[in-house]
């Protein structure tokens, strides 16, 4: 992947308010490049370095190995959970 793109990818999830959530696929469209499973793949390897809990699968979760710091991030910032998954009808942020 491009350096590029990762510095659009990170700097486009550093745009995302508190509270509120995107997914993959939107951030590939906003930065105009990419997918969903690059944007993945940014965010495995570089996303410690942003809200990565702000980005999120479609349905709204993220894989279970993040789900637990997700939630506790999830929890202080306010953002709609509904059985363990953000609530992306209140949630998300286009």
């Amino acid at each position: 992947m491009a350096s590029a793109f990762v510095e659009d990818v990170l700097a486009h999830v550093d745009t995302i308010p508190a509270g509120r959530v995107t997914t993959y696929g939107a951030v590939a469209a906003a930065v105009g490049q990419g997918n969903a499973r690059t944007v993945g793949r940014v965010m495995s390897t570089f996303g410690r370095e942003v809200a990565w809990w702000r980005v999120v699968r479609a349905n709204g979760t993220l894989p279970d190995f993040l789900i637990v710091d997700a939630q506790e991030h999830w929890l202080a910032e306010g953002t709609p959970v509904v059985a363990g998954a953000v609530d992306m009808s209140e949630a998300l942020w286009t």
